[in-house]
């Protein structure tokens, strides 16, 4: 049993196998499933116990102060006195565990923050009253420790008032999306920065830039959201897309779903590769994802390959763009 949970916990939870089984069996809901299973036989890999116990002890998956986790605002251009966390706001950004503490991603929520602010959106963070969506928990087969993050997250929505929660993290939407009660309106970050563009609330300039897309597991094939970036990239003058040889449903992952990386690291790393020679045999300048886990996972394999090639969330395309 202990044998067979190793295999079962070395997954990504992609959801590809889902895409191409020729029965349409759900198999990733089986993956989890088992997951769930193995926990309750108590044959499961150590560190399955270590994300419970950081998820109920500092309510963020990292084990960090939870007070910290709108820090990033400070390294704003010029932070507002408010910290971007208000009494009350129609629209709350959910800003997510990866953002909230790893320094490669918090470059995200700092060009969303200023994008939202140059489109003139009252919005929100929930600072440390936001804890994490209970994401990882599923993938950990810790399902019956979620409710207790769901509520809390709910009223502390609800408490600023707000109709609208906006995610820049796929798996945080997805979360939200299949598993908490629909009393908000809930966007991911490039559906609602495509309205946006296509209201005209954000003027942008000419790039001179080729690019490809990723699709992030959780927002193509786990929320079938493939349109939503393209638009978005094809609507920056002067930027160009050309597609990865495997794309929207059929897009390969990253390497960082599935707490994987605390299972099998070199794996992990192994997916990553393939990834990225996929993604310069497509002639791109630059990778664009919608994901902040992607862009740690592919940003860190680059780096430590010395790759000549540029790692970007689509926020921070969309920042390079803004006429300010």
């Amino acid at each position: 049993m202990k044998q067979f949970s190793e295999t079962v916990y070395r997954c990504t939870l992609c959801g590809r196998c889902q895409e191409v089984c020729p029965s349409g069996i759900l198999l990733r809901d089986l993956w989890v499933s088992l997951r769930q299973d193995l926990v309750h036989s108590h044959a499961y890999p150590p560190k399955v116990d270590m994300i419970g116990q950081n998820l109920a002890e500092s309510h963020n998956v990292f084990a960090e102060d939870n007070e910290e986790r709108a820090d990033w605002v400070e390294d704003l251009r010029e932070p507002p006195e408010h910290g971007h966390i208000k009494d009350q706001a129609p629209v709350v950004y959910f800003t997510g565990c990866v953002s909230a503490y790893f320094p490669m991603a918090q470059k995200i929520p700092i060009a969303l923050a200023e994008i939202l602010e140059t489109a003139a959106v009252d919005f929100t963070l929930l600072g440390e009253q936001e804890w994490c969506c209970g994401f990882p928990l599923l993938g950990a087969g810790l399902r019956e420790q979620v409710r207790d993050l769901i509520e809390h997250n709910i009223a502390a929505v609800r408490s600023k008032g707000a109709q609208t929660v906006v995610f820049a993290c796929p798996s945080c939407y997805q979360m939200w999306r299949e598993h908490y009660t629909q009393s908000f309106e809930i966007f991911h970050v490039t559906q609602y920065l495509n309205e946006l563009i296509t209201s005209g609330h954000l003027e942008l300039k000419e790039l001179r830039l080729t690019v490809t897309y990723h699709d992030p597991c959780d927002l193509g094939r786990g929320s079938r959201e493939f349109e939503a970036p393209r638009r978005i990239i094809r609507s920056l003058p002067g930027v160009e897309l050309v597609e990865l040889a495997h794309n929207r449903a059929n897009c390969f992952c990253c390497g960082g779903g599935g707490n994987l990386e605390m299972v099998d690291a070199q794996l992990s790393a192994d997916i990553a590769r393939a990834k990225i020679e996929e993604v310069l045999a497509s002639g791109a300048e630059a990778v664009v994802t919608a994901c902040q886990q992607c862009v740690r996972t592919m940003a860190s394999y680059v780096r430590r390959n010395k790759i000549a090639l540029e790692v970007l969330d689509i926020v921070q395309l969309i920042q390079r763009a803004l006429k300010r």
